[in-house]
């Protein structure tokens, strides 16, 4: 039987304290945003249904910008190309954050949500591809579709239904998240990139290098660091390749702890928190709900245009990939992990909350719009199905993953409120009481000066 110090620590741990409290911070600002795209994406959805939706059509299509810059963008393409850019810049932070400072710096801690992103994308590319093979090589090309999860929409289901699940849950979900849209990214970069002008992006790196200097050396200046971030977002723009990826590389060059040379590690935080706590209200509170107005409005004709929708097979592939992909790729995958390592899941958490995370997972509303303008973006049926087919998928999911957490809620309430109990009148839960077994050789009981012991309930 193996020692002590060789048995692989169980996965999903609890996290530190400082991590929790992170966490929960970035839940409470994330349950606002999500509320906001929920109202964003409701009045889109009005709108383009109502009497009045040519003038919604007509909004989308506005044009404002220099057209000597080639920026002379429609209001909807400002809001894909350049109001993401600052989501996909937070989340080049967070990233950063979890793997230098966070609890994930542990390679051991991130290998279970990284993997888990990465079954959770694989597998819903399967599924879709499996629904589209007969469909021709047209329909293939929205096969990166039901890869994404919506940060913001999962984060803030999970802040509403789950007051009492265990940190270690929502942890594993926003780095998933995180992780997931990343990958979303690069997929976009590689394979959404029709030319690249290598000039253009030459300049766009070299930018974005002089950005990263600059906040090395802990600059601070508004007036310096935004005009380079616009300057490198504009030539990422004009490279081909996906303006939103500049948002990331920016974020990527931001330092998380002070430097060595600004005199180490444990001198103080770097930049990246303050920018976190500057641009994550913007990003939740403003660049993703206007997104989802400008992308979600679609005229869904009634229940002939459900059925027309449901008989596209693009639209049943991003369904299936959102709702059952996704469940199959993030649970499945953990359960491998867990064969592999031989590790069992944390004892306070059951397979049940990994299913309902699995679940979460497939609300995919924000970067799934976005692969789907990419890759349909010139015909408008399709573009119409694909978004009625996220939507669709994105609901799905969230009621069962509501259904499947809201009981392991209620679950975890009981024992919340049972370990509160304290039968002995003495001002201290039972569960912070030592155990009568705690100190079988010492028939005094514990010392008191030690303080109370914990006992597992």
């Amino acid at each position: 039987m193996p020692s002590s110090s060789t048995t692989r620590p169980p996965l999903l741990t609890r996290g530190s304290w400082a991590e929790n409290q992170r966490i929960a911070e970035i839940l409470r600002k994330e349950t606002v945003g999500g509320a906001l795209l929920l109202v964003g994406t409701v009045i889109a959805l009005v709108w383009a249904n109502s009497p009045w939706s040519d003038s919604y059509a007509a909004l989308r299509e506005v044009r404002v910008g220099p057209a000597a810059l080639h920026l002379d963008l429609t209001l909807a393409t400002w809001a894909a190309d350049g109001l993401l850019a600052i989501f996909f810049f937070v989340v080049g932070l967070e990233l950063k954050r979890e793997f230098v400072a966070g609890d994930l710096r542990d390679p051991r801690r991130a290998a279970l949500p990284i993997l888990a992103a990465v079954g959770g994308m694989v597998v819903p590319a399967l599924v879709y591809v499996g629904v589209n093979v007969l469909a021709g090589s047209d329909a293939m090309r929205g096969w990166a579709i039901p890869t994404a999860t919506d940060i913001a929409f999962a984060l803030a289901v999970l802040a509403v239904i789950g007051s009492h699940l265990p940190a270690a849950l929502r942890t594993f979900l926003l780095t998933l998240a995180v992780v997931d849209d990343l990958l979303a990214v690069t997929v976009i970069a590689v394979f959404y990139t029709d030319e690249v002008r290598v000039l253009p992006l030459a300049g766009a790196i070299g930018v974005i290098a002089l950005f990263g200097v600059a906040v090395q050396k802990r600059i601070r200046s508004w007036w310096l660091l935004i005009p380079l971030a616009v300057v490198a977002w504009v030539l990422m723009h004009e490279s081909g390749v996906h303006a939103t990826v500049a948002g990331v590389l920016l974020g990527f060059t931001v330092p998380v702890i002070r430097s060595a040379a600004a005199g180490g590690p444990d001198a103080g935080p770097g930049l990246a928190e303050h920018f976190e706590h500057r641009f994550r209200p913007i990003s939740a509170g403003f660049a993703v709900p206007l997104f989802a107005f400008f992308a979600a409005g679609v005229t869904i004709g009634g229940l002939s245009g459900l059925v027309e929708t449901l008989a596209d097979p693009v639209s049943l592939g991003i369904v299936a990939g959102l709702v059952l992909g996704k469940v199959v790729g993030i649970l499945g995958t953990t359960f491998l992990v867990t064969r592999i390592t031989r590790a069992d899941l944390d004892e306070s958490l059951s397979w049940t909350d990994v299913l309902g995370v699995a679940l979460l997972g497939g609300i995919g509303f924000t970067v799934s719009l976005l692969i789907g303008e990419l890759a349909f973006g010139s015909d408008v049926t399709r573009e119409e199905h694909i978004k009625i087919g996220v939507l669709m998928g994105s609901v799905v999911a969230a009621v069962l993953a509501s259904t499947v957490l809201l009981t392991r809620n209620r679950a975890y309430r009981r024992i919340a409120l049972a370990e509160a109990v304290d039968t002995d009148n003495d001002g201290v839960p039972d569960v912070f009481e030592p155990a009568a077994d705690a100190f079988p050789d010492d028939p005094a009981g514990p010392d008191s000066s030690a303080g109370p012991a914990v006992r597992r309930s």
